[in-house]
């Protein structure tokens, strides 16, 4: 088949589908940049697990229907789920949404490099051959990773931890759909159609509700801070409950530490309102970016944790969130 229509039958319709979820990505949750270096590390993923299986083929006495039916839907999602796993405990990713996109990029990426292995492959392959590869192989790739990705940053968003066994129900759901996927039972044609009909509504659903999650927990957070900030400058801050229990820490700590402490809840909430502002200007159209005063604050901030030190952070933890969505405000801030 001609190479000039294999190419963009295999190889474009996953990432039209990931150009799709980041244009209905309303607050620009991910950096173009984040969305490339996804794809750079899924295409490196598929690259090293090709030269397992090519290894175990050739050395390992495994026979190819073996590995396409039982050994690939284990490593394959193994190694896509495993950037995916970084970027949720790292926490550079705030919610569902941005987790789902930058999933499927890494799927996205291995498809890619996948299938430019597979056009050498196949240089004689047909049409269907080729419908199979980009609309059935290349989207389940990009959709199995971003299931995952959604599943694991709900479930530990859920309930508030990074353990491995929240990241578990997600990688065996990518597994059993990448198995029988690679049984074949039906067309491969008909696969590729049930998937381009059922993920994009899957997705729009996804993307809907972490949106609705997204907006409910600016308007709350925004209002929350802000009057925590107007209570620290108030002079009548001393008088409120808040505030005598900032100034009975000064019988367990020096009052320099105690200052630090202030400024510490005083910076924390500047930031975690410009972040929320942010993401406002970003869903009414206007790209905001972080300012020199930010990246300044970041580093007083980083300063003022250690001066205090951890039971300094403890004494005052009621008044700094550290969810995992409060420590990716910071992340976002940072780029």
């Amino acid at each position: 088949m001609n190479l000039f229509v294999a190419i963009p039958i295999g190889l474009l319709p996953v990432f039209l589908f990931l150009a799709g979820g980041m244009w209905m990505d309303g607050y620009k949750l991910v950096h173009f940049r984040s969305i490339l270096k996804a794809i750079i590390v899924g295409g490196g993923a598929a690259a090293v697990i090709m030269i397992v299986h090519i290894s175990l083929l050739r050395y390992g006495g495994v026979s190819l229907m073996t590995l396409i039916r039982y050994i690939a839907p284990v490593s394959e999602e193994l190694v896509k789920a495993a950037p995916v796993v970084y970027l949720i405990r790292s926490h550079k990713v705030g919610f569902v949404v941005d987790a789902a996109i930058l999933g499927f990029a890494v799927g996205a990426g291995f498809a890619f490099v996948e299938n430019i292995y597979y056009l050498n492959q196949l240089e004689g392959a047909g049409l269907a051959t080729w419908v199979a590869r980009g609309f059935g192989t290349a989207v389940m790739h990009g959709s199995t990773t971003a299931m995952f990705a959604i599943i694991s940053k709900g479930m530990s968003d859920r309930h508030n931890s990074l353990s491995p066994v929240y990241f578990l129900p997600g990688l065996l759901l990518a597994m059993l759909i990448h198995f029988l996927f690679n049984q074949v039972f039906i067309s491969v044609l008909a696969i590729a159609f049930l998937q381009a009909a059922f993920l994009p509504p899957l997705l729009l659903a996804v993307f809907a509700r972490s949106e609705k999650a997204t907006r409910d927990w600016l308007g709350m957070g925004f209002d929350t801070d802000a009057e925590l900030l107007e209570l620290l400058h108030s002079g009548e801050f001393t008088d409120t409950r808040v505030g005598r229990y900032l100034t009975s820490l000064r019988k367990q700590f020096p009052g320099a530490i105690v200052a630090d402490m202030l400024c510490l809840i005083e910076i924390n909430l500047e930031l975690s309102m410009r972040a929320k502002g942010i993401l406002m200007a970003r869903e009414a159209g206007i790209d905001m970016k972080p300012d020199e005063r930010v990246k300044a604050n970041l580093k007083e901030l980083e300063f003022l944790e250690k001066a205090i030190g951890k039971t300094g952070q403890l004494a005052i933890a009621p008044f700094i969130r550290r969810s995992r969505r409060d420590l990716w405000q910071l992340y976002m801030l940072s780029k």
